[in-house]
């Protein structure tokens, strides 16, 4: 770990991207308390700049090579000791010799595929990185610097609405309908509940959006699911005809893509998730898979709604009774 920041080694590595100070930003967690800014690229684009090698003290250094690679991998989190490498290019810099004083060389990957977007999951990690090495007998000094990748898609040709109706014999029955099964990350959610017959105390009932990560292959394949929103779309009890609107807007949440078998790694679903409670707090609850893809203007600045959930158009609906 030491090498990788030039602590403890002999020379220091700095990589800097050509128009690095003139590409978006995104903000990436890249483990539970830490977070970074890597640079925006997108699939097909060339990745160059300059590598600076510094010699610390005026001491000479000896290397077996130095070289360059564009690497994308994925890592998962119950297998560490192993990633998966789905893309990977070398150039070599330097011949076996010495270093006797600071030097800089250019490189350049053209046209690079990136077929997959960046991903910084619970369980899984998908990165895209240069990294440069200066070979040693004893211990190489590396260093790795991140890109963040993004994909666009072109709208659903097809997009038809979700029509659902859920119920209790004799207790409850209610439809449900969203305008769309899928959705770009700055869209709004549009929809309706309609209650044909209550005959249960329902005391609130709320909408959440659930992302669940699927890792890994069976038997050892890993599900773990999070709630990236919750709030109450009805407060107090609804009366036979009633009809509760659902309006959410995307764009204040944490969201990425849908992944679907990413390199036969990784999964990413999106679930929409309605619950009713009732006065003696039992749950009742529907599920139902959503598709979200990026549009290209989800990588423009714009911005965030500010208040989170509330000041994004959640509110709550007062029912007819409480």
């Amino acid at each position: 770990m030491a090498s990788l920041f030039g602590l403890g080694a002999s020379a220091d590595i700095e990589v800097v991207l050509n128009g690095e100070d003139q590409r978006k930003l995104v903000d990436v967690k890249v483990d539970k308390d830490k977070k970074a800014k890597y640079p925006l690229f997108f699939d097909g684009e060339s990745v160059s700049g300059k590598v600076q090698l510094r010699v610390r003290d005026g001491k000479k250094v000896e290397h077996q090579g130095i070289k360059i690679e564009w690497v994308g991998h994925i890592e998962l989190f119950y297998d560490r000791g192993n990633h998966y490498e789905f893309s990977s290019l070398a150039q070599e810099l330097a011949a076996p010799g010495e270093l006797r004083s600071s030097i800089t060389y250019d490189f350049e990957f053209k046209n690079v595929e990136k077929q997959f977007e960046s991903y910084f999951g619970i369980n899984v990690k998908l990165r895209y990185f240069v990294r440069v090495t200066v070979a040693r007998r004893i211990s190489d000094i590396t260093k790795e610097k991140d890109v963040f990748v993004h994909s666009y898609r072109m709208p659903p040709e097809i997009n038809n609405s979700i029509k659902m109706e859920v119920g209790i014999e004799d207790c409850l029955h209610i439809e449900f309908e969203y305008n769309k099964s899928k959705y770009h990350l700055r869209d709004v959610i549009v929809g309706k509940i309609y209650f044909l017959l209550v005959r249960i105390k329902i005391k609130y009932m709320e909408l959440s959006i659930i992302r669940r990560e699927t890792t890994g292959a069976a038997p050892n394949q890993y599900n773990e699911s999070e709630t990236v929103t919750k709030f109450e779309i009805m407060d107090g009890a609804p009366v036979r005809g009633e009809t509760i609107p659902i309006r959410l807007f995307l764009s204040g949440f944490e969201l990425t893509p849908t992944y679907r078998d990413v390199n036969k790694k990784f999964s990413t679903r999106y679930y929409l998730n309605l619950v009713l409670v009732d006065e003696e707090n039992r749950r009742y609850f529907k599920q139902q898979e959503i598709t979200l893809y990026r549009l290209k203007d989800d990588s423009e600045e714009h911005n965030e709604i500010p208040g989170g959930a509330s000041a994004a158009g959640l509110s709550t609906y007062t029912g007819g009774r409480r």
